[in-house]
């Protein structure tokens, strides 16, 4: 099965979403960031903007973690 991402202007979405949905040979995923998520994430982005020097980097992350396990 072939998989096509596409852009709809906001205006349009439900009703192109309605019809794409009777189509039987169309799967719909429904692929939305829940509201809670995107708060956290936008709380966890003021947080480092508020305190950058409290950021860890990547390879630092991860070397606590394996010490751990």
């Amino acid at each position: 099965m072939k998989q096509v991402t596409l852009s709809i202007p906001d205006n349009k979405f439900k009703t192109f979403l309605a019809f794409i949905k009777t189509l039987d040979y169309v799967q719909v995923e429904d692929n939305t960031i829940p509201q809670w998520q995107m708060e956290e994430v936008n709380k966890r982005l003021a947080d480092y903007k508020n305190n950058p020097e409290q950021a860890m980097d990547f390879d630092t992350a991860m070397d606590d973690i394996d010490k751990d396990l």
